[in-house]
């Protein structure tokens, strides 16, 4: 239910939200581990004297902490959402109270698995002798960053869960950008270069022996880079950079952190200019690059740019989205160490108009189990309309390369000239299945497509024998044939069941006299709805089988009698079928064994399966150059059953 109807059922009931997907409850805390302590699980009014969702005094500090129990990445990830206020709005809707309209239940905008996601949380916060034990602001008794904190924990299952999170997938996720990490920045212009985009520009600073401590810099925390600034002083000239991170309660605002002499031997205009800027504080480059050695940005689309003010005038990124899985047989061919399959995985082109910066970030949506993923990018010298072969790939070498990692993001910043590329996303092993979101970002003009096959029936599937050679080899089935033959000499399923079991040479071959599959070979070749086949019929599907025997052979690779289900496409496209993505995903669900294999019976009754659906398409397609057909209801039923 959405939240206006929860609020309004709760209003009328007279009664606070209990929420049923998350409760109130110890596996919504540690799902693994088992605390010492016990929990209680209370509601603001229970907490504090007078609860504000968010405080309405000025001049409030940031005064958030992790708690005995929190993590001091989220908080830093917080402080990073706060300083931006047209994001925090949207992240943190401000219309929630608890003075007028309260029901126990608020809501979140969280960037969830490729989307903006509403999550909706009761207000039941667990706590230990009546304080909170997780994230909570320290002087004032305003909760969001506690129901913050906890629908982010909804999305992962528990609070436990929070534990292995990391700063950039906090990032993502309370902001809908991409996240990359760059070391080592020591380069002005590069920096300058930076900020020129639309990107929450942060840095991370982690007292270390080798540098100069700052004690007016908080150590662990994200400080967010606003500007570089060029000024000239009486001993040459100087970068400054303006950074700032939300004030600590108690604390005193520092205007700048560079040296005094230095400071004073900048014209006094120029200090004016300087300070009237009221965002943060400034220190030297010189000095920032040794105290922040890692960068830490978040990139954003040009509609969630929109809402920060801060970057509605920055060089908005062009970007593309694809949301795709890796299914198994379909599209989870693995990595570039599997050669025989890598070609199975998702195929998405790139055309870039110009050199250009690009950001490839690859989002998986496991939450509880996730897998090590990451991409490769390949250039290739003509625009593709469907997906490359393997040989293709076996023959080329890679331009662009990411590192593996179970992460939830993985993302790589590459110099591209203008031309034609493949990404192809992967897990690391082949058969791991899993949905992902791949986002490219490129401050030059960009198009992209995903490459998949059209749906062809490429050659008549019957190999019907040539004039006086229909009786070679199917002597042995004519007579039995006869026998359970009906007055008009044609058979039912049942009686090709038996027909089959009694000739077919072995068990290999024997698989194809299960009833399904006789009941496919009768749907595909009886076009009159009789249910029967005629001898003529049955010799013509004999003299075919034999050379689907054979396809299926060529394609046993692994182990006599049973075929991959990665190879299942390849054998297909040797009948005379291909098939797209989503067909063949249909087809595997369907034929596939548990232990992800096909025996020669399943592999029969997909060829048959595919050929009465092409069969009835293009019988009832009076302008199939459209590709397009017209059914009542009536007759989609009646093709429905006979599929």
């Amino acid at each position: 239910m959405s939240y206006e109807i929860i609020k309004a059922t709760c209003s009328n009931k007279n009664e606070l939200w209990e929420d049923p997907e998350f409760p109130a409850e110890t596996n919504s805390i540690f799902y693994f581990q088992r605390p010492a302590f016990h929990f209680v699980w209370k509601r603001p009014m229970e907490i504090f004297p007078k609860p504000s969702f968010i405080s309405s005094e000025k001049g409030v500090s940031f005064d958030i902490v992790s708690g005995k129990l929190g993590d001091k990445w989220l908080v830093s990830c917080v402080s990073m959402l706060y300083l931006a206020k047209g994001l925090f709005q949207k992240v943190v809707p401000v219309d929630q109270q608890f003075d007028t309209d309260y029901s126990g239940i608020f809501r979140f905008n969280i960037w969830w698995c490729g989307q903006w996601r509403e999550v909706l949380v009761d207000d039941k916060l667990p706590t230990i002798n009546g304080r909170l034990v997780f994230l909570q602001s320290m002087q004032t008794p305003q909760v969001w960053p506690a129901l913050l904190e906890k629908a982010y924990a909804k999305l992962h299952g528990s609070y436990e869960a929070l534990k292995y999170g990391n700063l950039l997938d906090g990032l993502a996720h309370l902001t809908g950008g991409i996240t990359e990490s760059l070391s080592d920045v020591n380069d002005v212009s590069t920096l300058e270069e930076i900020l020129k985009g639309s990107s929450l520009v942060t840095a991370v600073y982690l007292p270390e022996a080798r540098c100069p401590s700052k004690p007016a810099l908080q150590p662990e925390m994200n400080y967010r880079i606003y500007r570089v600034e060029k000024v000239h002083g009486v001993d040459g000239p100087h970068h400054l950079v303006l950074i700032n991170r939300p004030l600590k309660s108690g604390s005193t605002k520092i205007l700048h952190l560079v040296d005094s002499t230095v400071w004073k031997g900048i014209p006094s205009y120029e200090r004016e200019r300087l300070l009237s800027d009221t965002r943060g504080m400034w220190m030297l480059f010189k000095d920032f690059k040794q105290v922040f050695t890692q960068l830490e940005i978040v990139h954003f689309d040009a509609e969630t740019a929109r809402l920060e003010s801060s970057l509605t005038e920055k060089e908005a990124w062009h970007v593309e989205m694809y949301q795709g899985s890796w299914r198994r047989g379909v599209t989870a061919g693995g990595c570039r160490n599997n050669g025989n399959f890598f070609h199975m995985n998702p195929q998405i082109q790139l055309i870039l108009m110009e050199s250009a910066t690009v950001i490839v970030a690859l989002n998986q949506h496991s939450i509880m189990e996730p897998k090590v993923i990451g991409f490769s990018i390949y250039k290739i010298p003509t625009y593709l309309t469907e997906p490359a072969s393997q040989s293709f790939f076996k023959g080329i070498k890679s331009t662009i390369n990411s590192q593996y990692t179970n992460s939830r993001q993985v993302s790589h910043r590459c110099e591209l000239e203008a031309g034609t590329y493949i990404v192809v996303p992967t897990t690391y092993v082949p058969r791991e299945e899993a949905e992902f979101s791949l986002r490219v970002f490129s401050n030059g003009l960009l198009d992209m497509m995903v490459l998949d096959y059209e749906p062809q029936m490429t050659k008549p599937i019957w190999n019907c024998p040539l004039p006086g050679l229909e009786t070679t080899g199917f002597v042995q089935y004519e007579p039995l044939f006869l026998q359970l033959a009906d007055e008009h000499k044609t058979i039912d399923v049942y009686a090709l069941q038996e027909l089959l079991e009694a000739c077919l040479p072995n068990d290999y071959i024997k698989s194809c006299a299960t009833l399904d599959t006789c009941r496919q070979i009768v749907l595909s070749i009886d076009q009159n709805c009789t249910g029967r086949l005629s001898l003529a019929q049955f010799r013509d599907f004999i003299f075919s089988l034999r050379d689907w025997q054979t396809v299926f052979r060529t394609h046993t690779k692994e182990k006599m009698g049973v075929l991959r289900v990665e190879r299942l496409r390849d054998a297909l496209h040797e009948v005379g079928f291909v098939v797209p993505e989503q067909i063949l995903a249909l087809l595997v669900l369907r034929y596939m064994r548990k232990d992800g294999m096909l025996r020669f019976g399943d592999f029969v009754s997909a060829v048959m399966h595919l050929h009465r659906a092409f069969r009835l398409f293009y019988s009832n397609d009076e302008t199939s150059y459209k590709g397009k057909m017209k059914l009542d209801l009536s007759e989609w039923l009646k093709y429905t059953f006979m599929c």
